[in-house]
This record gives C-alpha cells, sequence and structure tokens, in this order.
C-alpha cells in the first residue's frame, strides 16, 4: 500500500496518495476497517440477502429489494458510467476487499450473529457494490411510499381529504429538517462566505455520514461520505469552493397502478403475465427469485417488471387472484376495465434511476475536483437522484443556489397519487430542470417551498428557513462559531398553532392549570424545558384523539401493504405528523377540533405524577440494524433539545413516541476564508465498532451544539501512520 493514513484527535481519517486512484482505494481500505459491519450489512440489503444473515427480521427488506431489482438496476448504472469513474470505483472496492476481514473481525455485532466463520472470508464486494448502497439510502427517501397513504386516504375518505392529511406546514418527510444556510463576505468576520448546515435524517447507529479527508496532487477536501461510497457527495469543502444540500422535497418518483393477467405457464411451472397499458395488453418480465432466511424456510420472491417498472407492492396477493381465475375465470373482456380487490393494491415503482440507467455517479470525481461554484454547478448537472438543494460559495466570493436533479415531467395528479397504467397521464414526457441562481447575500434551504424550486408537493413549513435567516440577519461579524449556534435554535414553530387553539379552549379546574401553563411557555424546545414537555403531552394527547374520531376510523383498515412501508401507512403516525392540517382543516370534514383540544387538556390534567422536562421524554434513541432481535450495541439515552418544529428539528412521532429517532446527523460550518476554522460534528464518532474508543466521543459535542474544528495542519503536523489503522 502507497499513501498515509493520519488520524485526528477524533480518529478521523486524513488520507493522501499520489494519484486518484490510489486515494480511493486507500479511502475503501479505512471505511472497511471503521465501518465493516456497517457497511457490510448495507450490502447486503444491496443484494436482498439480510435474512440470510440476520433472519425473519430481514425478510421485508430483502423481498423489496428483489422485487425493486435493486442490484441488477445499479449493476447496468455501473455498465454505463464513463470508464474513469468505473476504474475509481473499482479502486475502492479493491480497498474495501483488502481489509473487510480485518475490519469485521470481532465486531460485537458479528459475535452477537455467530458469524465469525463469514467474517473471517467475507464474499468479495463487486465494483457496482457503492452503487447499490447508495441507492438502497435513498429508495424510500423518495415519496413513493407518502403515495401508497395518499392511495389509502383517497379510496377510504375521497380526495377532497388529502390536504386535511397533507404534511405541509409540519415536518412530515423523513428528510424534512434538513438545513443548510451560506452568508456573503458582507456579514462574515473574514469578508469570505461562510457555508453552514445540519442534514436531518433518521439516526442510525453507527451514524449514517462519515467524516474524511481527502487529499492527492489533483484535489485537497475534507467533508462527509456514506460508508462505503468513495469520494465526498452531499457537504465538502476543497479549500476554494465549499457546498452543503438539504432535499428539494421534489416528486420524482412514480407508482403506478397495475392490472396483470394471465397468458400461460413457462416449461418450468412459472407464470406467463402480462399487464395492462395505454394501449391493451403488454408482455411482462415475470420471474421467481429465492431469498435465504436464517433460521428458518427459504421464501419464494415473485418478481415483475412491467413496462413502466418493478412492483413493489401486492403481488403475491395478486398472483393467487389469477392463480384462482385460471381455475375460474372471470367475466370480462380485454376491453373493459378489470374490477380489482380493494387491498392489497398492485402498484409499480418508476424512477429515473431505472428509466435512464443512471444514478448520478459521474457528478463524483468532478465534485472533488472543483475549484469554483461554476465546478460544483457542472458536476451537479450530472446529478439524479435523490433531488437537493445546493447551496455553494468559492473564495472569490461567489454563492449559488442550484437544485440538482431529474424530475420527471408528467401530469400533476402523478405527483400525489398513482396513476393507472391504462391512464395516460402516467407517462413521462422528459425532465424538469430545477433553479439556478446567483446569491447575493444570504440565502437559506431548509426543505422550504421558496428553496425546492416547485418541483415537488409536500414541503416544510417557512419557519426554520424564516427563523434562521432572522437569526443570520441580525448578526455582523460572523464566525463559524455563530452559525453552530444557529443550528441549536429551540424556537419551536409549532407553539404558535398551540397557543391559538389552547388558548380559546373552555375548561376548568385542573385541564385550566394546564392551559395556563401551556399559555405561559417560552416557546423553546429546550432539553430542560417543563412547558415543552407538556407541550408535547398535550400535542399526543390531541393527536390520539383526532385518530380515535369516528371521521378517521376507516383509515385503520389494513392497507395490506408490506411492514416496509409502516412509518408511511400507519395511521397515528401520519395524524401526527399533519396535526396542524387536521386541526385547520378538520371542520370541513366533520371533526370538532376545538373538543378534541379540551379532551387533550383534560386527558393530561388526569395523567399522574410530577412535572417532567422535554428531554425526560425526548431522549436520544438511534436507530440499530438489529434492534429488532435486540442484538445491536446501545449508548445512553441522553436527554435532546430541539423539537420538529425548530431549527433543531430534532424528531419524535407525535401520539406514537416523544423518544428521539430523528434529527441532526451531521453538522459543519465550512469557512471559505480558512477551512482550518471551519467545524464539524456527528452524533456518534468516526468509528462504527463500540470497542472502539472513537465509537461515541463526539455524542457529548453534538449534543452541546458544539463543532469540532477541522484543523487540517493540527493534522498535517502529526506523524503519518505507518498503516491504515
Amino acid at each position: 500500500m502507497t499513501g498515509a493514513v493520519r488520524r485526528d484527535a477524533l480518529g478521523i481519517p486524513h488520507l493522501r496518495a499520489d494519484d486518484v486512484m490510489e486515494l480511493a482505494r486507500l479511502q475503501g481500505r479505512v471505511t472497511a476497517l471503521d465501518r465493516a459491519w456497517q457497511v457490510e450489512h448495507h450490502r447486503w440489503r444491496m443484494e436482498g440477502r439480510t435474512a440470510e444473515y440476520v433472519g425473519a427480521d430481514g425478510l421485508a427488506w430483502d423481498r423489496f429489494a428483489r422485487q425493486v431489482r435493486l442490484e441488477p438496476t445499479v449493476r447496468r448504472c455501473y455498465e454505463r458510467l464513463d470508464p474513469e469513474t468505473r476504474t475509481w470505483l473499482t479502486a475502492y472496492v479493491d480497498g474495501v476487499n483488502a481489509t473487510l476481514s480485518e475490519g469485521l473481525a470481532g465486531t460485537p455485532e458479528v459475535a452477537r450473529l455467530g458469524l465469525e466463520s463469514y467474517a473471517a472470508s467475507p464474499r468479495p464486494w463487486q465494483p457496482w457494490t457503492p452503487l447499490g448502497i447508495f441507492w438502497g439510502i435513498h429508495l424510500l427517501f423518495g415519496t413513493f411510499p407518502a403515495k401508497l397513504f395518499n392511495a389509502h386516504v383517497a379510496e377510504r375518505l375521497g380526495v377532497e381529504a388529502l390536504a386535511m392529511l397533507d404534511g405541509e406546514g409540519v415536518e412530515r418527510a423523513e428528510a424534512s429538517g434538513s438545513n443548510a444556510w451560506v452568508v456573503g463576505g458582507a456579514r462574515t468576520a473574514s469578508g469570505l462566505p461562510l457555508v453552514a448546515g445540519d442534514p436531518h435524517r433518521t439516526i442510525e447507529l453507527p451514524g449514517c455520514y462519515q467524516q474524511v479527508a481527502l487529499a492527492c496532487p489533483e484535489f485537497d477536501v475534507v467533508g462527509f461520505t456514506f460508508p462505503g461510497v468513495p469520494g465526498v457527495q452531499h457537504f465538502a469543502h476543497t479549500g476554494t469552493v465549499a457546498w452543503g444540500i438539504t432535499n428539494a422535497m421534489a416528486d420524482y418518483q412514480d407508482l403506478t397502478l397495475e392490472s396483470l393477467g394471465h397468458v400461460g405457464h413457462a416449461p418450468d411451472g412459472s407464470p406467463v403475465l402480462k399487464a395492462r397499458g395505454i394501449d391493451g395488453w403488454e408482455p411482462v418480465s415475470a420471474s421467481t427469485e429465492t431469498v435465504r432466511v436464517r433460521g428458518a424456510a427459504d421464501v419464494t420472491v415473485p418478481v415483475v417488471v412491467t413496462a413502466r417498472g418493478p412492483v413493489v407492492t401486492g403481488l403475491e396477493a395478486e398472483l393467487e387472484r389469477l392463480d384462482a381465475e385460471a381455475e375460474a375465470p372471470p367475466q370480462w373482456t380485454d376491453e373493459s376495465v378489470q374490477p380489482r380487490r380493494a387491498h392489497p393494491a398492485l402498484h409499480s415503482l418508476r424512477t429515473p434511476t431505472q428509466v435512464e440507467e443512471d444514478l448520478g455517479f459521474g457528478a463524483f470525481l468532478p465534485l472533488l475536483r472543483s475549484r469554483t461554484v461554476a465546478d460544483v454547478e457542472e458536476a451537479l448537472s450530472r446529478w439524479v437522484e435523490p433531488v437537493n438543494s445546493a447551496l455553494v460559495a468559492d473564495v472569490s466570493g461567489r454563492m449559488r443556489h442550484v437544485v440538482a436533479g431529474r424530475v420527471p415531467r408528467r401530469d400533476d395528479v402523478g405527483a400525489v397519487l398513482p396513476v393507472a397504467a391504462w391512464d395516460p397521464r402516467h407517462v413521462w414526457r422528459g425532465y424538469r430542470r430545477g433553479p439556478a441562481r446567483d446569491v447575493p447575500e444570504v440565502m437559506v434551504s431548509a426543505n422550504d417551498r421558496s428553496s425546492g424550486g416547485g418541483l415537488g408537493v409536500e414541503y416544510a413549513t417557512p419557519f426554520r428557513a424564516d427563523r434562521i435567516r432572522s437569526l443570520v440577519e441580525a448578526g455582523e461579524g460572523l464566525t463559524a462559531h455563530d452559525c453552530a449556534a444557529v443550528h441549536v435554535d429551540t424556537l419551536n414553530g409549532q407553539a404558535v398553532l398551540m397557543r391559538e387553539l389552547v388558548g380559546a379552549a373552555d375548561v376548568a379546574g385542573a385541564a385550566a392549570d394546564v392551559r395556563s401553563r401551556l399559555l405561559a411557555w417560552d416557546g423553546h424546545s429546550d432539553a430542560d424545558s417543563a412547558g415543552a414537555a407538556l407541550f408535547a403531552a398535550w400535542r399526543t394527547a390531541l393527536v390520539r384523539w383526532f385518530s380515535e374520531h369516528p371521521v378517521l376510523a376507516v383509515l385503520h383498515e389494513a392497507s395490506g401493504h408490506s411492514r416496509l412501508f409502516l412509518a408511511w401507512t400507519d395511521v397515528v403516525t401520519q395524524v401526527g405528523a399533519a396535526w396542524h392540517s387536521v386541526a385547520r382543516l378538520g371542520p370541513q370534514h366533520g371533526i370538532d377540533v376545538g373538543e378534541g383540544v379540551r379532551v387533550a387538556l383534560e386527558r393530561v390534567a388526569a395523567q399522574a405524577g410530577p412535572p417532567t422536562t422535554w428531554g425526560e421524554r425526548h431522549w436520544l434513541d438511534p436507530v440499530h440494524a438489529l434492534d429488532a432481535s435486540g442484538r445491536g450495541p446501545r449508548v445512553p439515552g441522553d436527554p435532546v433539545g430541539g423539537d420538529k418544529g425548530c431549527v433543531l428539528a430534532a424528531a419524535s412521532a407525535p401520539g406514537v413516541t416523544d423518544h428521539c429517532y430523528g434529527g441532526p446527523v451531521a453538522r459543519y460550518v465550512w469557512d471559505l476564508a480558512d477551512r482550518d476554522a471551519s467545524g464539524w460534528v456527528v452524533p456518534f464518532g468516526a468509528s462504527g465498532d463500540a470497542r472502539d474508543p472513537h465509537f461515541a466521543d463526539q455524542t457529548r459535542a453534538w449534543l452541546a451544539g458544539e463543532l469540532h474544528p477541522v484543523r487540517l495542519a493540527d493534522v498535517a503536523a502529526r506523524q503519518p501512520a505507518d498503516g491504515t489503522r
């Protein structure tokens, strides 16, 4: 091995090599040592083989991965890449394969699963594995799971009820909560821009982002990467240009309602199927795959791909129906629209990645080589999905906002609901371009409509963007430290509607005392705030009252969809995410919101026990891949400030749990005047091995809203390591 690995005091790897390919190989080696369990588990997910190693808990994902054709799709994407990017990916994978066994050895997850023999000789990664990891992370990150719930609502309550359960004005989507902003030199202490941000996602253990510094003669970059993916993608500083992103909330995934019919059977007994399209019946690709399940019998998974895309919901039940109909054919003609069972519906998924056989990895090397705002914008022109709102600044002082990714141009109905395959409204007519514009002084992007480019349907409330802008514009001579304080602002925008509703409530006794205490709350969701805890208790009671209301009772009927989509199809979860909209529009649908507010106050008043603080209810509860079996490592349940309505959008699920399972999975401030003055932090640490001292040594700073300085000069002064450890 050539190249040098230095680690700072937090164990963050700073890598240097003589050329790009050797650097990629080095990054792969270090990643396989630092995050071996994490990346190998992501590889299993890409292959649809998690159940083979962890048991039945992995089956729902594996079925989806096989049916969506995850690995075959990314393999085709890899084959269509330019030669240099393919070589770069191969070098990274070679590095992973060189140290994966060493990295897996003795990790707690391997030990608890009894996979020591596998860890000693793991199957080698393929050059397309990083693409599969990236796409696997983001497949459920888009809009199609929300359309499953929209369809459920429309079928039972009518399309007009969708607005009542619309998430805009609240923080519904998983990515909603992310912040990014850029401040021009007229407002900074240095006279050059600052780029800051904090992506919000499900908080995973180990963390979903890995800090890294990458240097070779062509570039010298610090930033964040997804473990298992080379380079840096979303947040980086190259020394002369820096960028950060938020989710643009664009709608780029389509669900199509499919109808299948029997043609006959192949010689091997598998069904030969047809699908209904705009011009009648069309051939489809049908096959079966076998998923091995640890400790249980193998499972046969049907796979069907229509002209719209792979079928991802309801396929097993539909094939059972077709088999039954083959014995007793129904009475309809090919020209008629077939009557259907209401549940589960049969949907295919269509994404730009599948259609174009391009995942956007051609942008990654140009991003590393970028020196100016124009370079970054040019690189992002190759981006595909997810669609991002990027803020970019360079040492010339230029700042730019770019919405990057591919969004299909089609009828607006497809952005909200599945469209039938025989309805021409589902057809794509090219792609829409997101806006690109210069930023004169300050720009904030916080999943809000004004920064999203109008490419989606649901956006976050503008409260976070407005709050960040007001805090930034109130200051002068801003530094990275000032931006770090903005990251953890806890003023809760949801308090405004609460005061309106509670203020109008007619209650007496203990409920009136709760009302008075809520109205006296300062609106900050700090971890030590009793008022914030009381607000959360009232919100939970209101969400549950809404969810129990007879008007919404029909939504509790089972949808028939996989438990994989439970976060999007569970009624209480979705009402909790859209309680603002229910409160505003519920009266139009026969819901007496005032009665609900009164009952919620009374329920809170009836709860026994002394007042609690928000942090006692809202404590760090990250997700680990082995949680279902109780075999994953844990971290202390530290109290966490913030809430979905805050800049510090530390998420819970109102009505379900107040535990903090989502929030800022990284924070950064990039200083264009002095990269060493930049700062960054992640919720846990550089290592994914619970035995390592760097497994969670950044958590205290993350909780306190502090950033660790990048200080490349300090790292360069350290003696180079002999190896990658």
